[in-house]
């Protein structure tokens, strides 16, 4: 199953192509230019490298979010621009998943993983999940014990004691951003930084579409858990 994949819920993002459990190719983008600039055309180039035709490609998936809101409607607008020509289904994979997948590889069942990425303000977008037996990139891989949300990392660190393990992974920009209260709080955690995203994006979404998760285009929703600025101005103007 060959699969294109796109992350654009950070500023430079990723495209990779996707060979069943295979990552043929994985490119981060150019961070001096916008999504909308750079876009579809990076996702063009990496599949004409290897020789693939968009006809030939059997599965789209792009990161639902959370992340900036103006990268996620143009990757996921881009993602089922293409798919609706190609007249294939699509796979959404949330970002925090995509990262917990990436760290949970070489974890032991019972492992937790805890997915932070920065969502400024002195925010962090976060989840945490509990490693299972499944195999690698399996959505059954990961259970949720703490689903996607956006706090200030002391308020999360707070809510999550208890249900952080003995060997524990924190992974993303904002793990690193804010190391040293996840050092204050869990001396022995591992801090990874985020690797590119869009080749685990299309790992985990070859086992989604094997489960019957592959969807039409337009069903696609962004993940924002943040609202978006505009709705909370106006409903503070409509007060």
């Amino acid at each position: 199953m060959l699969v294109l994949a796109l992350d654009t819920t950070t500023r430079a993002g990723s495209v990779a192509l996707v060979d069943d459990e295979r990552v043929v190719d994985e490119r981060r983008g150019d961070d001096t230019r916008t999504h909308a600039e750079r876009l579809p055309q990076e996702l063009l180039d990496i599949a004409s490298a290897h020789d693939v035709a968009l006809a030939a490609i059997d599965l789209f998936a792009v990161a639902s979010g959370p992340g900036s809101f103006t990268g996620l409607r143009i990757g996921i607008a881009t993602i089922q621009g293409l798919a609706l020509v190609a007249r294939r289904h699509v796979v959404g994979v949330a970002a925090l998943d995509a990262l917990a997948h990436a760290a949970s590889c070489d974890l032991s069942p019972g492992a937790t993983v805890a997915a932070w990425m920065d969502a400024y303000r002195r925010d962090v977008f976060a989840a945490l999940y509990r490693v299972a037996a499944a195999s690698p990139f399996d959505p059954a891989r990961l259970v949720s014990l703490d689903p996607p949300s956006v706090d200030d990392p002391a308020s999360v660190l707070e809510r999550w004691r208890g249900l952080i393990g003995e060997q524990t992974v924190f992974i993303g920009d904002g793990a690193v951003l804010y190391s040293d209260r996840i050092a204050a709080a869990h001396s022995d955690a591992t801090i990874l930084d985020a690797p590119a995203l869009a080749g685990t994006i299309g790992r985990v979404a070859v086992s989604a579409a094997r489960t019957g998760a592959a969807i039409d285009p337009a069903a696609i929703r962004p993940l924002y858990v943040r609202r978006p600025d505009a709705e909370v101005a106006r409903d503070n103007r409509s007060r």
